[in-house]
């Protein structure tokens, strides 16, 4: 068996920041509870996530996103998600270009699940095309982490490199629609027409479409009588730090609005 090289790993540059996570729900609209929770890093003061990764570079992406992953659990795990009952999932976002190798990478999360007491089989694994990247590494990291039990995600579906094509190669156990497809779905047919496509080769395949960046009651609604259950965004709940928020559903409004 041939040693995994983790030169990069040990030869990469310190982080000179410090990092939190937000947390998000991802709602099931069927059955009125959250389904999981996706962690989104937030920067030790409260900066967003795109000011953070404007921090990350060639010689820190593999710190980055090794702190990014145990940040996350240990976090969740302080705020009780691994007590829960039927808990939900964890969602993790990861950098494909910060994984030199799938099981050499993977040690230090899973020291900090063991160490926490977080079940592996609750941790998702989603990560987005957001720059070009070697189809053949993302498949191998995909297939290593679905076969250690993790679940899988590709988010922003749609608006990503290689779209169809991976989705051809590697059926994940989620696909996250991008918001861009989702956003005015209710008012734009053509919009429409497309997540209805996406829709029906995910169920063909056997993948779980989740819509996010769900903002409205009209935009719930379309995607709902077309079948989704899985949602997130700003409708249900936006994201938090130092807290599990709860996704708010319809009926609560209209409860809370009678009182």
């Amino acid at each position: 068996m041939t040693t995994p090289d983790c030169s990069r790993c040990r030869n990469s540059a310190p982080l000179d920041f410090d990092i939190t996570m937000a947390f998000q729900p991802i709602v099931d609209v069927s059955l009125q509870r959250t389904h999981a929770y996706e962690a989104l890093v937030r920067g030790a003061n409260g900066e967003g996530a795109g000011e953070v990764l404007s921090r990350v570079d060639d010689e820190t992406r593999y710190p980055f996103d090794q702190l990014c992953r145990t940040t996350a659990i240990r976090t969740a795990s302080d705020l009780g998600l691994r007590e829960e009952a039927d808990a939900p999932l964890l969602s993790i976002n990861f950098l494909p270009n910060a994984v030199y190798e799938p099981r050499a990478c993977i040690r230090q999360t899973l020291a900090i699940a063991m160490e926490t007491g977080f079940p592996m089989n609750r941790i998702m694994f989603e990560f987005t095309e957001n720059e070009r990247m070697d189809t053949d590494h993302i498949l191998n990291i995909l297939r290593t982490y679905k076969s250690m039990g993790f679940a899988t995600a590709i988010d922003d579906f749609g608006a990503g490199y290689a779209g169809l094509n991976l989705l051809a190669a590697f059926q994940p156990d989620y696909i996250k629609l991008d918001m861009d497809l989702i956003r005015d779905i209710d008012a734009n047919a053509a919009k429409q027409t497309i997540v209805g496509g996406i829709l029906k080769i995910a169920t063909d395949l056997g993948v779980t479409p989740i819509c996010e960046g769900v903002e409205t009651e009209a935009e719930c609604l379309v995607l709902r009588d077309m079948g989704v259950t899985l949602m997130q965004g700003y409708h249900f709940a936006r994201p938090e730090t130092g807290a599990l928020p709860v996704g708010v559903f319809s009926g609560d409004r209209r409860r809370s609005a009678a009182v």
